[in-house]
């Protein structure tokens, strides 16, 4: 027996769109389904994909982050200045130097959403512009660039690797090992941790959430402080897969992240949501941006794409939720 909740779940029609835009892709460039197209895809896309994971908890908890960019910036950037600056030949090191300043950046938005009672928009607005701009002032905007070789050499690690029929080799990449990592880590704190309920439980209803006893500065502190934290192990991974840092180069890609998370099935509301589906909506951006590439469309198409897709998964977002709160007061009639 097949269980009726699966087809109420946006991750079920989301893997069916999924499948049948493969296949219509498949038959208009044949190239779209090999390996070494889905491998290239994925780890192209693992930047993305870390921060949709982030953004995914401070959405389901009611909130929203749109600093994220300047916040993985800000780290990469001294993370780059660090490694380079005393040339510290050890991946390692590079990896973890980023995540406890994305964790105090994020602890920044974290105290002032919670202390100023302002909407999250505006005050995650207003420090992607402060970090932004700090950044660009000390910075100057020059480029860091001629890492050690242990860092060079990580961004070229498989798991394992294949070859194509013109000999060239690909592979399975670290970065998608990393991304997939994250995700079972995501899903596993909010499925199973304490704080897991407690961020679904303040994002349906927050003031319910506080009656009930929860702490509500720890648990927007942590989804905030989480957000940073994987800020800036995506920022490791972007400078790994470009070799080079530009302050510049990251702030205004945020509506890609918002795009994938909303349309994974988070609500903008608040209260739903899932790592599965923030994977998922990751997934389909990559595979209609990857398409496009593939019919050589204009690059112009991929943001007109991108808004289209948050007005859409946004309404769907909100039908649901209305739909949802009308079968309640129908029960509680009853």
């Amino acid at each position: 027996m097949i269980n009726k909740k699966i087809f109420q779940q946006t991750e079920f029609y989301l893997l069916g769109i999924i499948i049948v835009l493969s296949f219509f892709l498949t038959l208009v460039n044949p190239k779209f389904l090999t390996l070494e197209n889905w491998f290239d895809m994925l780890r192209s896309n693992t930047f993305l994909g870390i921060l949709a994971l982030g953004e995914l908890v401070v959405l389901i908890s009611g909130g929203i982050d749109v600093s994220f960019t300047a916040t993985a910036t800000i780290a990469q950037y001294i993370m780059g200045l660090i490694i380079t600056t005393y040339y510290i030949d050890n991946v390692l090191v590079a990896f973890l130097i980023p995540i406890p300043i994305g964790i105090a950046l994020g602890a920044i938005n974290g105290i002032l959403v919670y202390y100023t009672k302002a909407h999250p928009v505006i005050i995650t607005i207003s420090t992607l512009n402060a970090f932004f701009g700090f950044l660009m002032f000390f910075s100057g905007g020059k480029w860091i660039y001629n890492f050690p070789p242990s860092f060079r050499n990580f961004s070229r690690v498989q798991l394992f690797s294949l070859t194509n029929p013109q000999g060239v080799k690909y592979g399975f990449s670290i970065f998608i090992l990393i991304w997939i990592i994250l995700a079972i880590f995501t899903w596993v704190i909010l499925k199973y941790f304490p704080i897991g309920r407690k961020i679904y439980a303040m994002g349906g209803n927050m003031e319910a959430a506080r009656r009930a006893g929860f702490n509500i500065f720890r648990v927007q502190l942590f989804v905030y402080c989480f957000m940073g934290a994987l800020a800036g192990l995506a920022s490791f991974v972007h400078a790994s897969l470009n070799q080079m840092i530009q302050p510049n180069s990251l702030v205004g890609g945020e509506l890609d992240v918002l795009a994938a998370v909303i349309l994974g099935g988070a609500s903008v509301f608040g209260g739903s949501g899932s790592a599965l589906g923030a994977f998922l909506g990751v997934l389909l951006i990559a595979i209609i941006k990857n398409g496009l590439i593939l019919m050589k469309a204009s690059a112009y198409w991929h943001e007109v794409i991108m808004g289209a897709i948050i007005v859409v998964a946004a309404g769907i977002s909100a039908y649901q939720r209305k739909s949802q709160a009308k079968r309640e007061g129908e029960i509680l009639v009853q």
